[in-house]
C-alpha cells in the first residue's frame, strides 16, 4: 500500500512538471501564435484590411438593386450608395480631390495654420470639415443665412468657422461663394494669420469632377461588370455627371447620359435646346434665387467648368417637380427602407422615367447622394411622414406632379446661378 501511494506520488509530480513546462511553453512569448486553422475556425483573409485613417475609408460604396423600381419598370435600376461614405454623401470624394490636388500643387501644407475656405449650402462643407481635420487644417463655410441652422450648427461641431450671409446672385461680391473667394485672399495676404487660405472652389476646380473620373466611374463599371445602358444623376457643380460620363462613355458609346434637373434650374433647358433658361425662370423673376425648388444640391442657372467638361456626353435631360421628389422619397422608404435626401429622391424620379421610356431589360445606374437626416427641417417636413394603409405604386409617384410646365420658351444664356 505504501509503494503504491509513493508512486502514485511519483506519477503525479512528473504530471505536474510537466503540466507546468507546456504551459510556460505555451505562455512564452517566444512561442509562435497558433492559427485560428489550427484551432478548428475558418481561415482568415489573405491580408489584413486596416485602414490609415478616415481618408481610406473614401469611395468603393455599394452599388443596391432598388427593387421596388426595377420590379416596376422591367429595368435593373441600380443605386450608387454614397450615403454611406464617412461624411455621409458624394461630396467626401470631391473634398479629398480638392484637397490632395492642393497639396501636390504646394497651395496646402498640413499642421501649417492653412484654411480651406467654401461656399456651400449643401454637403461640401460637412465634407470638407471632416478632412480638413483629419488632414491638418481648419475649414471656413460660407452660408446663406436663410439656410437651416442644423446645417451651421453641425458645421460648428465639426471644428468649422462658418458664416452667414444674406442671399445673393452669384454676380454679387456678396454672394456666399464669392465671399468665401474673398475670405481666403485676405487670409493668405494678412500678415497676422498665420498660414495661407485655399479657395476650394468646388464650381469651377476641375479636382471635382476628375474625383469623379478616378473613383465613382472606375466603381460603377467593375460593379456591373462593364454591362450597363444608362446613367442618370443630377448636377449642381456637374462633377459627377461629368466626371462618370468622361470614364464611362469611351467605354461603353451606346450607353446613355442622362441628366436629373429640378424645376427652376437652367440646366435642362442647356442640354435639350442649347441656351439657358426661358422667360419663367429669368432672373429677378424669383423671389429669393433662381433654383426655385425644395430639391437641394442639384439645379443651377449658370454652366460651371465642370459641368462643361462632360455636356456634350450628356444625351438628354429630366425635369423633376418637388412633388415627383417628395413622393418618390415616400416610396423608396415604404417599399425599400431607403430614406434619402431630395437630390437622390429627384434621381430616382429621372431613372424610373428613363427606364420606362427606354423599356424592359435595361440596366440604369444613378447615385443615392445623401441621406434624409440631412434633409429633416426641409425636404422631409413637407414630404411628411410614412405610414398608413395606402400603398403607393411608381404610378402615383410619377404622377404626383399636378400641373406640369410646358414646353420651355428658351430665351439666352443665363450668368447667374446656385448650387450646393
Amino acid at each position: 500500500m505504501e509503494k503504491y501511494s509513493q508512486t502514485t506520488i511519483l506519477l503525479g509530480g512528473i504530471a505536474i512538471g510537466a503540466g507546468a513546462v507546456l504551459a510556460a511553453d505555451w505562455l512564452s512569448p517566444d512561442r509562435p501564435s497558433e492559427t485560428p486553422q489550427e484551432r478548428g475556425f475558418p481561415p482568415a483573409k489573405d491580408r489584413e484590411d486596416i485602414r490609415n485613417g478616415l481618408e481610406e475609408c473614401i469611395g468603393n460604396t455599394p452599388l443596391i438593386r432598388i427593387k421596388c423600381l426595377s420590379e416596376a419598370t422591367g429595368c435593373e435600376i441600380l443605386g450608387k450608395a454614397e450615403f454611406l461614405e464617412p461624411g455621409g454623401s458624394v461630396k467626401d470624394r470631391v473634398a479629398m480631390k480638392l484637397i490632395e490636388t492642393a497639396e501636390v500643387e504646394g497651395l496646402l501644407t498640413p499642421h501649417s495654420g492653412d484654411k480651406v475656405y467654401e461656399g456651400t449650402v449643401g454637403s461640401t462643407g460637412v465634407s470638407l470639415a471632416i478632412l480638413c481635420r483629419a488632414r491638418g487644417y481648419l475649414a471656413h463655410i460660407c452660408m446663406p443665412n436663410d439656410q437651416s441652422t442644423e446645417k451651421s450648427d453641425l458645421l460648428t461641431k465639426l471644428g468649422a468657422e462658418v458664416e452667414r450671409v444674406s442671399p445673393a446672385p452669384i454676380v454679387d461680391r456678396a454672394q456666399f461663394v464669392n465671399k468665401a473667394r474673398a475670405r481666403s485672399v485676405e487670409h493668405t495676404n494678412s500678415p497676422s494669420i498665420p498660414g495661407r487660405g485655399f479657395f476650394a472652389d468646388q464650381f469651377e476646380n476641375e479636382a471635382n469632377w476628375k474625383a469623379h473620373y478616378e473613383g465613382t466611374g472606375p466603381e460603377i463599371f467593375g460593379q456591373c461588370g462593364g454591362r450597363l445602358d444608362c446613367f442618370v444623376a443630377g448636377a449642381g457643380t456637374g462633377g459627377t455627371i461629368s466626371g462618370v460620363a468622361r470614364y464611362l462613355k469611351p467605354r461603353l458609346p451606346k450607353m446613355k447620359i442622362v441628366l436629373a434637373d429640378p424645376q427652376g434650374s437652367g440646366l435642362y433647358n442647356r442640354v435639350r435646346y442649347g441656351v439657358m433658361f426661358d422667360v419663367r425662370e429669368r432672373e429677378g423673376t424669383r423671389r429669393r434665387q433662381q433654383v426655385d425648388t425644395i430639391i437641394e444640391g442639384i439645379g443651377i442657372n449658370r454652366v460651371t467648368a465642370n459641368f462643361e467638361a462632360g455636356r456634350p456626353l450628356i444625351d438628354d435631360a429630366i425635369r423633376v417637380g418637388d412633388e415627383e421628389a417628395m413622393a418618390m422619397a415616400r416610396f423608396l422608404v415604404e417599399r425599400e427602407g431607403l430614406f434619402v435626401g431630395s437630390s437622390s429622391a429627384a434621381n430616382c424620379v429621372a431613372a424610373a422615367r428613363t427606364a420606362l421610356q427606354m423599356g424592359p431589360g435595361h440596366r440604369i445606374v444613378t447615385v443615392l447622394c445623401d441621406s434624409g437626416t440631412r434633409h429633416l427641417s426641409k425636404f422631409w417636413a413637407k414630404a411628411g411622414n410614412v405610414g398608413g394603409g395606402w400603398k403607393m405604386t411608381l404610378e402615383d409617384v410619377l404622377s404626383a406632379e399636378k400641373t406640369r410646365p410646358s414646353l420651355p420658351v428658351p430665351l439666352s444664356r443665363a450668368s447667374s446661378g446656385w448650387g450646393p
